[in-house]
């Protein structure tokens, strides 16, 4: 039983108890939610998820290692033989009703390709780069995502779309090229992941997209993708607030917008709050935007998020140490600010008290 079900089990039997619903239906609704509950990722899956890479991951090894042994025609024929064997192999295992080995084999069939790719233009000399590997190799796990409707696969193929993106922005093939068109491969794999119904891809997305905002920074103008980036995330923050469920049923992150928009306003922050530490000026504003930012989302949002709670407290120790840091040098001006914000947190809290007691006295 995963953790919201427990929640809700015990929800339920405090309900029984107060009378406020009969244990029919008590029963009725914690089997609905345990039938609807996303544990796709249980731990046992999660094994045998690693269990297939590692697998693939030894199959192409003993075929590169002999590689010089093993005749031209052979060496192609295995590695078409484990690309067709996982997918195969997969479906019937589907058929069977045992999942996770089929998405094991899946995962088996799509690690193979990407090897046989590497493998095989490494033995005729093909054209091409590392670049046009790795893409090819995500266009095609990414097919077979979509024909096979394999969460998994979705997942695998917005992690090579990742890895492709870092490898070019950290320049490991000697480019150092953020790819421009990175947000329409993950728009794409957005849209396949609702219809392979895989809310982790799109996390993964969300994440990888900041990144890609923190590479577009250091690569070319922090100031304006740092901005750019504290203020979309701010619109996020407040259509959260605003429309949240509207927005929910068109992103689908199961309730976490919230969460990664926060994310995405504090790293923003801290790339403006980096690049001018030398201002004074900019950074006691921003320092006040940020803190006053984590303030409202743990009241309006983070009742019911223990992970914004979380990372909200995080992100105010983070600002608070990097406040102090960065002006080590005059105590005073420091004490200052620390005294600016500790009075514009405590006004806030104390308008907070007293609306939440006035909601409470009024008559429903």
């Amino acid at each position: 039983m995963s953790g919201y079900s427990k929640r809700l089990a015990r929800d339920i039997e405090r309900w029984i108890g107060n009378g406020l619903i009969d244990r029919e239906t008590g029963e009725t609704l914690l089997r609905d939610a345990q039938a609807n509950d996303r544990r796709s990722f249980s731990f046992g899956f999660i094994l045998m998820m690693m269990a297939a890479l590692l697998l693939c991951a030894a199959l192409l090894l003993v075929i590169a290692s002999n590689w010089d042994a093993i005749p031209r025609l052979t060496r192609v024929l295995a590695v078409f033989a484990l690309i067709l064997a996982g997918y195969v192999g997969g479906a019937l295992l589907k058929m069977r009703g045992h999942d996770a080995f089929a998405q094991a084999a899946w995962l088996v069939a799509a690690a193979a390709f990407g090897g046989g790719i590497a493998l095989i233009g490494q033995m005729y000399h093909l054209s091409g780069d590392e670049e046009t590997a790795i893409l090819t190799w995500c266009a095609g796990t990414g097919l077979a995502a979509i024909l096979l409707r394999s969460g998994p696969l979705t997942i695998g193929t917005a992690a090579i779309a990742a890895s492709w993106l870092f490898t070019e922005g950290f320049d490991i093939w000697g480019r150092s090229i953020v790819p421009v068109s990175y947000p329409l491969v993950a728009a794409a794999i957005w849209l396949m992941s609702l219809w392979t119904r895989s809310a982790a891809t799109r996390h993964l997305i969300v994440l990888s997209l900041i990144a890609y905002a923190v590479l577009l920074a250091a690569d070319r103008d922090v100031t304006l993708f740092g901005s750019l980036l504290a203020g979309l995330s701010l619109v996020l923050l407040t259509l959260s607030v605003l429309v949240g469920p509207a927005v929910e049923r068109i992103v689908q992150l199961d309730g976490r917008l919230p969460l990664h928009a926060l994310l995405g306003f504090l790293t923003g922050a801290a790339m403006l709050q980096f690049e001018h530490t030398e201002n004074a000026a900019v950074l006691v504003a921003a320092a006040l935007v940020v803190f006053a930012v984590i303030a409202g989302t743990i009241y309006l949002l983070g009742r019911d998020s223990r992970g914004l709670r979380w990372l909200a407290y995080l992100g105010f120790a983070f600002e608070l140490c990097f406040l102090y840091m960065a002006t080590i040098g005059t105590m005073l001006g420091t004490a200052g600010l620390l005294l600016a914000v500790g009075l514009v947190l405590a006004v806030a809290a104390f308008l907070i008290i007293r609306i939440e007691r006035r909601m409470k006295m009024e008559p429903a």
